[in-house]
């Protein structure tokens, strides 16, 4: 990391964000319980059509790949909780700098600013 806490978030900012960061991990590891992935790859006891097994096929695709999105959300989710512990979070892991409260607010588990954000997307992209 780049630089030096330049400030350190206000206590109560950080349970804030703490406690929104707790909540969207319930929720995501709600949407990947083995309840709910059980629904989806069970068979049916009716004998399906064509375009059944294929709207079927396409389902579990589409809850393979929510799955596949959500655990790495669920995987930057618990780094953020990390970051809060360490006494990092809130510090762009690209520069350095403080990540702007208003980023924060739209993301809690944001660890880059946003031009950081941009430049690593971009980077992906190539």
């Amino acid at each position: 990391m780049a630089g030096m806490v330049k400030e350190a978030l206000a206590p109560v900012r950080t349970e804030q964000y703490l406690g929104q960061i707790l909540g969207k991990i319930h929720e995501v590891r709600q949407g990947l319980s083995a309840r709910r992935a059980a629904e989806f790859v069970q068979r049916p006891e009716e004998p399906l059509d064509f375009g059944d097994w294929c709207q079927k096929s396409h389902d579990e695709w589409l809850f393979v790949n929510q799955n596949r999105l959500e655990t790495a959300l669920l995987r930057e989710l618990e780094a953020a909780v990390r970051r809060l512990d360490r006494g990092t979070f809130g510090i762009c892991e690209g520069c350095g700098e403080p990540i702007s409260a208003k980023r924060l607010e739209a993301v809690p588990w944001a660890k880059f600013c946003i031009p950081c954000y941009e430049r690593v997307r971009q980077e992906e992209e190539e």
